[in-house]
């Protein structure tokens, strides 16, 4: 004879683990407000900023984006990298060139 499923406490299990990986996406994007310097902005800028973002349509605004965003995420482990081998120190780089992370380009 089968065991029968215990439905309760697998709803359970199923919540916690739900409520964790939400816990950890809100972490995530903690992290990486600071790692960008965002933190710098007030929140209503920071909230602009990522509702112009999320309402533009533009694919190719998009894709560059998306691109500087990699090439953030791809310094950041060079970055690491280099830090872990414990014999070279510089600056972190600043993705993107110089513009100000309150700049008004990319906003249209």
């Amino acid at each position: 004879m089968r065991k029968p499923r215990d439905f309760d406490t697998e709803l359970k299990a199923l919540e916690d683990k739900a409520r964790e990986l939400k816990t950890r996406k809100v972490q995530q994007l903690g992290d990486l407000v600071i790692a960008t310097g965002a933190d710098a902005l007030t929140a209503e800028e920071l909230a602009g900023a990522l509702l112009v973002l999320a309402e533009t349509k533009d694919p190719g605004r998009r894709e560059a984006w998306a691109r500087r965003g990699a090439a953030f995420f791809q310094g950041r482990a060079r970055r690491s990298a280099a830090a872990s081998d414990g014999d070279t120190v510089s600056p972190p780089a600043q993705p993107g060139g110089t513009q100000s992370p309150s700049g008004s380009t990319g906003a249209a």
